[in-house]
């Protein structure tokens, strides 16, 4: 089989270890930046070029597309949709989990457990919703931000009022969520892959930090799950539509709570703590369902 994998640099870790999977199962494996690729919109005739050549032979695509292109990648990867390749995720998928508010509103939908979460337009409004979420302290999120940038933790209702008016004086759209004291700092990262948790690690914030990201020095370590846990997060990326999804849950006084589902989830930070051979399973997930024809969306746009 042939494997398009969708990455700006065949240096990163994720990257990589993907192509030396596909490789290494016996299958050829490209490497192809989204933004040198151009479409020829034509009917009954979808076509993408990369560097004045026709990519037309593959059997499955991995995006591996950053937030920062999003619009462009995934126009790129529902090219190859059009053009019967198995993608790895949808390109819907990955339009859904990008808009933060988008899938908390479809997460909420199906029952899934949630920090309450307020989303307004207005600074006007500021008071009405720091009271919603339960007042200070709470967390004020940037729709756009990824790996903890534009994430605040406002200690006091005067804080939050000058954070949320700041951003919208930006004309930032943003969340404004309850704090999960509880939580300590710590959040669960769930590697989905299907209808399966894979692998699991725990997240913890540095001192004098409340965000767990790895990029932001947080630290990882194994971690057992409960069943709910497993069962939430696999709820989760099915609710988005994803087949691949870092999700990211803490652990509450009320049960497990969705973060936030990643659709395009590294695996430095997770196969370094749990020794796990990701990559392999991710290429062995899209063996099964490409030769299957199995996807959600083909045909459909």
């Amino acid at each position: 089989m042939r494997f398009a994998i969708l990455s700006r640099k065949p240096s990163l870790y994720s990257t990589r270890r993907l192509t030396e999977a596909v490789k290494a199962r016996g299958h050829e494996a490209q490497v192809i930046d989204p933004l040198r690729c151009y479409m020829n919109i034509a009917t009954h005739r979808p076509g993408i070029f990369y560097k004045g050549k026709a990519l037309d032979r593959f059997d499955v695509v991995v995006p591996r597309i950053g937030a920062s292109i999003t619009f462009y990648g995934t126009a790129v990867l529902r090219q190859f949709e059009m053009m019967d390749v198995y993608p790895l995720n949808e390109s819907v998928a990955i339009s859904r989990a990008r808009d933060k508010l988008r899938s908390m509103q479809l997460l909420s939908r199906k029952g899934i457990g949630l920090p309450v979460t307020a989303f307004a337009h207005s600074p006007d409004d500021a008071e009405h919703v720091i009271s919603m979420v339960g007042g200070a302290p709470l967390v004020i999120k940037l729709l756009e931000g990824t790996q903890g940038l534009g994430v605040v933790l406002a200690e006091t209702p005067k804080a939050a009022e000058s954070v949320i008016e700041a951003f919208y004086g930006l004309k930032a759209n943003i969340l404004v969520q309850e704090y999960i004291r509880e939580a300590g700092g710590a959040d669960i990262r769930c590697f989905v892959i299907g209808d399966k948790v894979v692998a699991a690690m725990k997240r913890q914030a540095k001192e004098g930090e409340f965000r767990s990201n790895l990029h932001r020095g947080g630290a990882g370590s194994k971690v057992k799950l409960t069943p709910e846990e497993r069962s939430t997060a696999v709820r989760a990326a099915r609710a988005i539509g994803l087949n691949v999804a870092g999700v990211d849950i803490l652990r509450s006084n009320h049960g497990p709570m969705v973060l936030e589902v990643n659709s395009t989830p590294g695996l430095e930070g997770i196969e370094g703590v749990t020794g796990l051979d990701i990559a392999g399973l991710m290429v062995e997930f899209a063996e099964k369902h490409a030769r299957a024809n199995h996807t959600r969306t083909r045909g459909k746009g």
